[in-house]
């Protein structure tokens, strides 16, 4: 057992001094490094937001055997292509998000595994509302459907930051700095989710701004930067 107070590989998972142990029931028999489940995340994370340009691949033979210009590629699927950069951004984001997470993370517990393969869920499921978007438009189930899957991640990502919030001794580095870094991250992840909640709602009940509504995430992001900014 290290000092750090990180799970060995007894799997014993005393904290260090002044630090929180891990709870027995939530151990994983071995431990289970930060880095392993962070380069599974990332692998899976890269597939899916590689699987969002197949249906544009697609488009080429189609419009080739309807004997059109090369063009309509393009000009003949602009919601196809506006809902593809929409995901490639949200997915982008959602995973930096995710990296600031577990940037630091030594060690994974079954409850920060559970609730990391419950945001992977959301990021697998992603492709799906996209290519929907691409062929139903403006349409609020579709919305719905897109929406309630990025809220699953903000959901699942802050749900990770309270157990690594309540267990420092999962992250490595000094232990106050630790815990001022892991309660800035959580405030954000708690605003994020305040901010697709209110987003959801505006693209339910104003489909003309259904997708223009996830601003709100960058607004509410720039208002913490300058927030911050100015308390230094």
């Amino acid at each position: 057992m290290s000092s750090s107070g990180v799970i060995d590989g007894a799997g014993t998972g005393q904290g260090g001094p002044g630090e929180p142990s891990i709870p027995a029931t939530d151990r994983i028999e071995g431990g289970v490094s930060g880095e392993r489940l962070v380069l599974f995340t990332d692998a899976v994370t890269a597939i899916s937001i590689t699987l969002l340009i197949l249906p544009l691949v697609d488009l080429v033979p189609e419009v080739a055997s309807a004997h059109e210009g090369a063009s309509k590629v393009i000009t003949g699927h602009l919601n196809q292509i506006w809902s593809f950069l929409l995901s490639f951004a949200v997915i982008a984001n959602i995973w930096q998000e995710h990296h600031r997470t577990f940037s630091t993370v030594t060690t994974a517990t079954r409850s920060l595994t559970m609730w990391n393969m419950g945001w992977l869920l959301s990021v697998v499921v992603l492709p799906l509302p996209t290519e929907m978007i691409g062929a139903f438009g403006l349409d609020r189930f579709v919305a719905a459907f897109y929406y309630t899957m990025l809220l699953g991640s903000m959901v699942c990502r802050m749900a990770m930051l309270k157990i690594l919030k309540s267990n420092p001794g999962m992250v490595e580095g000094d232990g106050e700095e630790t815990r001022r870094r892991t309660a800035l991250l959580y405030t954000d992840s708690y605003i994020n989710v305040i901010a697709v909640i209110v987003a959801f709602a505006i693209a339910v009940a104003v489909p003309v701004l259904q997708y223009y509504s996830l601003l709100l995430l960058v607004l509410a992001g720039r208002m913490r930067f300058l927030g911050r900014r100015r308390s230094r």
